[in-house]
This record gives structure tokens, C-alpha cells and sequence, in this order.
């Protein structure tokens, strides 16, 4: 589906249709200001652009729960989750952040079941909750269920759910178009629009508007082993750098602990929380030893981390469909669970693990190992949506821009997310942001008449968008143009390029840039294991990116030109998060640095906040009422 015809100016484009940009879709068309303007036939222009049909967005695939203490547990309450949050980010959240996440989360969890989202349900028709890895009352005294769930299809409820909403609304989509550019004004002080390619067409389109929002999920591709869909290439984060802004925090990268095998496919925590145990290869369950009480319902980050402790002790075992490889994964035994329980209240997991492990879950063994799972930084943003860069001791916000989701970052998960906060983040800040964006349209009377998208096609401020676009319509033709037609690539140069390069592709590039991702960040890293990196990232696949091109010349559903723009936008995100990674000398939640083991408050309390130049700055963690303390499972 894609718009019928592309206006002159729009007054907000969301870029995203997964559940952060769904929610601000709806956050901002049911504000109360921009109901009555649309009741007086002044409706703002607005369209959501999505590289995928929005029902294949990431968010579909998430399986355990979305955190909220509901009530319906005597023990919780929300200071807990707060308190929850905050430890389990090592104390790098915002708490103000925090503490709005865990005030909200029930009423936004209720909202989404009266949206229409199907919740299971406990005998007394509550909706149900389960125990994740954590979540704690008393001050972590107490595992406690908090995430509500829908068996272990809750992404799947809060996707479909969020776009028949949006399709009630009448939202309009540009499906399968790819966004290649953010354009800022000349001092980067005001968005004035982003450059698209429809992949139905091959055509460049320029979409001006008076406000953006990026809601583009996180980047599991940058890593060869990942639970994410394949499309979730950073584009947000790379675009934000491209154009001249800062990520916060983009050097904690979440692995979560059970990824099945070699697959990197998600064994949803779920699975832990009904009962599932790891065992290393003497049987042991080891996470007892690592957590005690909350053993292997600890946080992602330390699980993930007593996985490998096991596999470098030699207790790893290995993937049974490879017998004689490497011992890199350990087992996750499900067994002491009901065979009838399992089936009812995992069956996502069951299914997924019969089918590419071709195993029986309620009989054997399952192996898993670390998988790439969730970017805890992205770009930096204010409670309500806004986009800001960090200089001179002050925040700058960018006038017009905004963000929600995973390619954000609100601070709320600092250096380690909590399970079932992800949705609860998307969901809960998209509605803010679009909330946030409906106040802005209404408080400057940016809805556009006729006359106003002439006047604005004529202003002069305008034209750095549609410059932009004739930029990529040029580079399109040559990407477009094999090796030895295209005009740059023709005569002695073309003759004296590597064979290597000529017969080089995108697809290749992206599994070289994951290997080598893996090899330096997975779950521990140092300075060697950075540096080397970051060489490869400078130097041989930056020329690879330059030289690459498309193996057919047809516009229309040409995938490897998205694939292209893909692996630039990883390599880009890639420098500034080695970059981040290699300024901060301690480790912190997800971040375990082996040459700098220890987490560093005096130094290091702080965001980093990184350009494309390789530049970090630091910018103060937000404490309110809880200083920093030891954290421990």
C-alpha cells in the first residue's frame, strides 16, 4: 500500500510501523486538539513510512511478556518496578525516566487490552502474569510476576492489535519505502524532512514536513548471531549520525542468554519463567552458583555472562546438530515442566524449537548460547519524544524531530533492559512522542491549506530535502549500473579494481561486518578486540561499501539496492559504537570489558553521547532518589 499521491508538506511523517511508531501514530491522532481540528476539517497531514508491511515489523516476534505492576499481585507495587529498572540498568537509567516508565506501565497496559489486545487470563479473569528475569518486590527480595503475557505471542497481540487501531484511525502508510536520509536545516537546529525510495517503483521521492518522528527499531544485524528479523539494520541510529547528530549509549548492546544453538532464534525467557533450568554439560544447574535466589531468572546481562563463564571453564556442550563443533552452547533444560502446560502456555517456543532444532522439548535437552538481542542506547530524547544533541553542559533539541522505540534512547534501560520493558517502552514513549508531536501541530497551527503547501514549496528552506533527493537519485543510477557501466567505474579504474571487489556484494559485506561485530562485542570485549574492529570498518569494508552495486538493473523490487543503503547504515552505526565502547574503561550491565573489569562511578557515571566524528561526549546520569549501590542477583 503506499500513498495515492506524496503532498508538498506534511505536518508529521513517522518513519516505522512497529509498536513504537504505531503508538505515536495513535498518540498523536487521538489527541483531543487534533480531534476537534480534524471535526473542522482542518486534519493534519500525516503518513507513516515503513520499509516492511507494517504486520512484518519486529515487533510481531516478541514472545514473553510487557512489564506493569497491575495490581493483581499483593506484593507488587510500582515503586518496585521502578526500583527494578534502575538496578537492573546498573544504575545508568534516568530514574526520572524510570519512574514515569513504572507510574504508567499499568494504565498503558490496560489500554492496549481495551485496544483489543487478547491477554491470557488467571481463573479469576485478570489478566495473567508471569515472572521474568529481575523482576523482584522488596527491594529484589522477591521474584515476583509482573510481565503480562498472551501465552508467548505478545508482540504478535500488540502488533496486530496497534494496526487495526491505526487503520480505524485512517492512517495513511508508504509500505516497503526506504528511508535514506534525515534533512536537517544547514546548523542542525530544525528538521525539514527525509528522502524515501519506494522499492515498488525505484522512485526517490522527497517528503517534506514540519515534523519527524523515527521509530525504527534496534540493530541485532550488526551482529552474526541475532534473535532480530534481518531488517533491523540500525537506519534510524545511522540516519541521526549522518546527519550531523549524537547516539547515547550505543555501547551497550543486550545478548540475551538463549539463543537456540547456532540459529541465534529467540527461546523467549518465558521459557525460563514456566520452569526451564540451564545446565552446563556435567547436568549442573549452574545458575545458581552465579544468582543466587533468582538463579536463572537473574538479569539478561548476568545470565548471558555465567553462559560463557561455563563455556570458558570448559562445561559447554555442543550443538547436537553439529557433534564434533565447537562446545559453545549450554542446555536449557524444560523438562520438569507439564508436557500439557508447555504446549498451552509456550507454544511459540515449542514450535520454534521442533522445527529448527528437531528436538522435543518436553524430552531433551535443548541447546542455546547468547544471542544479540536489544541496542539499550540509540538517539537521545526527552520524556515526550523530543530529539536533543548533549554540548556546553546543556541539552539542544532539534525543532521538529522526534523518536520513540528501540532506536531511541529515553535512558529508561541504561546499560542492561529488563525483560518486558522493551514493549513497555515502545509503546508507552510512542504514545508520548506522538502525544508530544499532536501539541506541537496544534500550538503553531502547522496543519497545511493548499495554499500553504504553494507557499511552501516555494520557500527556499525547503530546498536542501529535494537536493538531497536528486543526491540519491544520482547515486541510484550508478548503484543501478554494474561494474564497468557505470561511468565511475569504466575504463583503467574499473580494470585496475580487485577481482575481489568487482564480483563483491552486499549480502557478503553484511555477514563479514557481523563476524567481525561478534568477535569484538559479543558479551566481553577489550581494547585489542575494538581496535581490530574498527580497522576493518575503516578500512577494507568501507572500500568494499564504496565499490558496491547491484547485480540487475530493474528499479522495481530491487532489493540489493536496500541492502546497500543497509550495510552503509550498519558500517556507520558500527564506528560510533566501537568508538563508545572503546572510551568507556569499566564494565557496567551488559558491557564487560575484560582489560577494565570493574564498573567505575567516579569516571564513568554517565552517557556517552557519540558523533560520526568518533567524538564522546558525557553527559550526567539523572539520579532522584536512589544513589548508585552494588549490584547484585
Amino acid at each position: 500500500m503506499s500513498p495515492k499521491h506524496v503532498e508538498q508538506m506534511y505536518d508529521a511523517l513517522i518513519v516505522g510501523a512497529g509498536a513504537a511508531g504505531l503508538s505515536a501514530a495513535l498518540g498523536l491522532l487521538r489527541s483531543e486538539r487534533i480531534a476537534q481540528m480534524t471535526q473542522e476539517g482542518r486534519a493534519p497531514k500525516i503518513l507513516v513510512v515503513s520499509k516492511l508491511q507494517p504486520l512484518r515489523s519486529h515487533t510481531g516476534s516478541a514472545e514473553g511478556g510487557i512489564a506493569a505492576s497491575l495490581g493483581n499481585v499483593s506484593e507488587d507495587d510500582w515503586h518496585w518496578h521502578y526500583y527494578d529498572t534502575v538496578k537492573g540498568g546498573d544504575w545508568l537509567v534516568d530514574q526520572d525516566a524510570a519512574k514515569l516508565l513504572a507510574q504508567e506501565a499499568p494504565v498503558t497496559v490496560i489500554n492496549l487490552e481495551r485496544s483489543g489486545v487478547a491477554f491470557s487470563r488467571t481463573a479469576d479473569g485478570h489478566i495473567a502474569q508471569r515472572k521474568f528475569g529481575g523482576h523482584t518486590a522488596h527491594f529484589g527480595q522477591q521474584p515476583v510476576p509482573r510481565a503480562a503475557y498472551a501465552a508467548d505471542r505478545i508482540g504478535h497481540q500488540i502488533l496486530h492489535t496497534l494496526w487495526q487501531q491505526c487503520i480505524a484511525q485512517g492512517v495513511e502508510f508508504a509500505e516497503e519505502w526506504y528511508v535514506t536520509d534525515l534533512v536537517l536545516d544547514e546548523r542542525h537546529e530544525r528538521v525539514e524532512g527525509v528522502v524515501a525510495y519506494d522499492t515498488h517503483t525505484g522512485k526517490v521521492h522527497a517528503l517534506h514536513a514540519r515534523n519527524v518522528l523515527l521509530a525504527t527499531g534496534g540493530a541485532g544485524r550488526l551482529f552474526h548471531t541475532t534473535s532480530n528479523s534481518w531488517d533491523l539494520t540500525g537506519d534510524g541510529m545511522a540516519l541521526t549520525l549522518e546527519a550531523g547528530l549524537q547516539l547515547e549509549d550505543s555501547e551497550f548492546v543486550q545478548f540475551h542468554p538463549t539463543g537456540l544453538a547456532h540459529t541465534g532464534i529467540l527461546i523467549s525467557e518465558a521459557a525460563r519463567a514456566e520452569g526451564g533450568v540451564l545446565r552446563n554439560s556435567d547436568g549442573e544447574a549452574f545458575m545458581q552458583r552465579y544468582a543466587p535466589g533468582h538463579a536463572d531468572l537473574a538479569a539478561r546481562d548476568v545470565v548471558s555472562r555465567s553462559i560463557m563463564a561455563e563455556i570458558d571453564a570448559g562445561r559447554g556442550v555442543a550443538d547436537p546438530k553439529d557433534p564434533q563443533g565447537p562446545r559453545d552452547c549450554v542446555w536449557l533444560d524444560m523438562t520438569g515442566i507439564d508436557p500439557e502446560h508447555m504446549h498451552a502456555v509456550l507454544p511459540q517456543v515449542v514450535e520454534t524449537i521442533e522445527d529448527y532444532a528437531g528436538i522435543d522439548p518436553t524430552k531433551d535437552y535443548v541447546p542455546v548460547k547468547p544471542t544479540a538481542h536489544y541496542t539499550m542506547g540509540g538517539i537521545p530524547i526527552t520524556t515526550d519524544g523530543e530529539v536533543y544533541t548533549w554540548a556546553d553542559g546543556a541539552r539542544h533539541k532539534v525543532t521538529g524531530l522526534y523518536a520513540a522505540g528501540e532506536c531511541s534512547c529515553v535512558s529508561v534501560h541504561g546499560a542492561n533492559r529488563l525483560g518486558g520493558n522493551s514493549l513497555l517502552d515502545a509503546c508507552l514513549f510512542g504514545q508520548r512522542a506522538g502525544a508530544a508531536v499532536a501539541a506541537r501541530i496544534a500550538d503553531s497551527h502547522a496543519v497545511a491549506s493548499p495554499d500553504d503547501n504553494a507557499v511552501a514549496a516555494e520557500d527556499p528552506s525547503q530546498d536542501a530535502v529535494e537536493t538531497t533527493a536528486q543526491t540519491r537519485r544520482t547515486e541510484l543510477a550508478g548503484l543501478l549500473k554494474p561494474t564497468g557501466q557505470a561511468g565511475e567505474n569504466t575504463g583503467s579504474e574499473a580494470s585496475s579494481q580487485p577481482q575481489t571487489l568487482q564480483d563483491d556484494n552486499a549480502y557478503q559485506l553484511l555477514a563479514d561486518l557481523g563476524s567481525a561485530m561478534e568477535r569484538a562485542l559479543a558479551v566481553r570485549c577489550n581494547h585489542d578486540s575494538i581496535a581490530e574492529a574498527l580497522q576493518l570498518v575503516n578500512e577494507d569494508f568501507a572500500e568494499r561499501a564504496r565499490a558496491l552495486h547491484t547485480h540487475s538493473d530493474s528499479t522495481a523490487f530491487n532489493q540489493e539496492v536496500t541492502a546497500i543503503w543497509e550495510v552503509r547504515h550498519l558500517l556507520e552505526l558500527a564506528k560510533a559504537m566501537l568508538r563508545a565502547t572503546d572510551a568507556r574503561h569499566e564494565s557496567r550491565g551488559s558491557l564487560k570489558r575484560t582489560d577494565y573489569p570493574d564498573r567505575d562511578d567516579k569516571q564513568y557515571l554517565a552517557h556517552s553521547m557519540v558523533a560520526s566524528t568518533g567524538t564522546v561526549a558525557w553527559q550526567p546520569v539523572h539520579i532522584l532518589d536512589m544513589p548508585p549501590q552494588a549490584r547484585e542477583y
